[in-house]
């Protein structure tokens, strides 16, 4: 069975963790909510706790298939901590799959080689992307190879759906 990280960090968009976190489980992957501490509360923007399943220093690119980053302000946060740096850019570096919506790209300009690579994301982190070396896209969704990204929550429709293609390929 493939197994799905979703990072998790305080701040997060409740839409853009919740329904990739339900969406995979419903077509049959692993998923686990990675966060810095592992059995921790983190709550969203709006509120929302959800629990984090582990931690991101006791895991291993090389036990996933593809890592989904949220949005909201959690990416932020996210990049503070070492090991889920260390985690995403490894998963870059084995070019798994690396999914991405709204902020979650903040993650990815930390962590990942966007030199030439096409993105979107939430509009005020372009300038990041750009900085990075990325190409920046308006569209809902775009696939660079390994990298899924979208810009808002109502692209979540076509980021599960290439998110999904690209688990099943």
């Amino acid at each position: 069975m493939k197994k799905i990280a979703v990072l998790l960090e305080n701040l997060f968009d409740d839409r853009e963790l919740i329904y990739p976190y339900f969406r995979l489980l419903e077509a049959g992957y692993e998923v686990h909510l990675v966060a810095p501490e592992k059995d921790k509360e983190y709550k969203s923007k709006n509120g929302l706790p959800e629990v984090s399943t582990h931690s991101s220093a006791e895991i291993s690119a090389e036990d996933y298939d593809a890592v989904v980053i949220p949005g909201g302000f959690s990416p932020d946060l996210m990049r503070r901590t070492p090991a889920t740096v260390e985690f995403v850019r490894e998963m870059d570096k084995a070019e798994k799959i690396v999914a991405a919506i709204c902020h979650g790209p903040w993650m990815m300009a930390s962590s990942c080689d966007l030199k030439g690579k096409k993105v979107t994301s939430f509009m005020s982190i372009k300038d990041d992307l750009v900085n990075a070396g990325a190409d920046y896209l308006d569209q809902e969704v775009v696939v660079d190879g390994h990298l899924i990204t979208s810009r808002t929550p109502k692209d979540l429709p076509a980021f599960l759906r290439a998110i999904l293609e690209k688990l099943e390929d």
